[in-house]
């Protein structure tokens, strides 16, 4: 199964900020949309960072005033990305081997979309499932 399976099933939509957005409101549109992290981009879709609740913990614990701040002074700014190309497997090795959660989707150096931990093991767990359905119909005719 590949990113693009996941993305099929749960959209391509993406919140997005850009640099200048005050922390303090990544905070609310990160609660709002109950979602784990954003990407920050330019006018034409292209990654420039990406901010999630772990980046808003540690700029936190410099104090209260961190939430005057900008995205762009917590974000990180070297983010690893996929195509929708890219298997579940592929997906998996690179968030566990980089200890993040969020993965954008890039199609012609543009945002195309976002996979979380989450999708991955759903996509994954659907996929075990399903060739195990399988398994059992081929032994189940033998």
């Amino acid at each position: 199964m590949t990113v693009a399976a996941i993305l099929s099933r749960k959209g391509r939509e993406v919140v997005t900020v850009p640099t200048d957005l005050s922390i303090a409101t990544v905070i609310q549109m990160l609660a709002e949309h109950r979602i784990g992290a954003v990407v920050v981009t330019d006018g034409d879709r292209r990654i420039l960072g990406i901010v999630s609740e772990r980046d808003v913990v540690r700029a936190l614990a410099r104090g209260p005033g961190a939430l005057d701040g900008v995205v762009e002074s917590i974000m990180t700014a070297k983010v690893v990305t996929c195509t929708d190309r890219d298997t579940i497997n592929d997906v998996m090795t690179r968030m566990t081997e980089g200890r993040f959660r969020h993965l954008p989707v890039v199609e012609d150096d543009r945002l195309a979309g976002i996979v979380s931990i989450g999708d991955v093991v759903k996509a994954r767990i659907e996929q075990v499932e399903r060739e195990a359905d399988e398994m059992r119909a081929y032994i189940a005719m033998a």
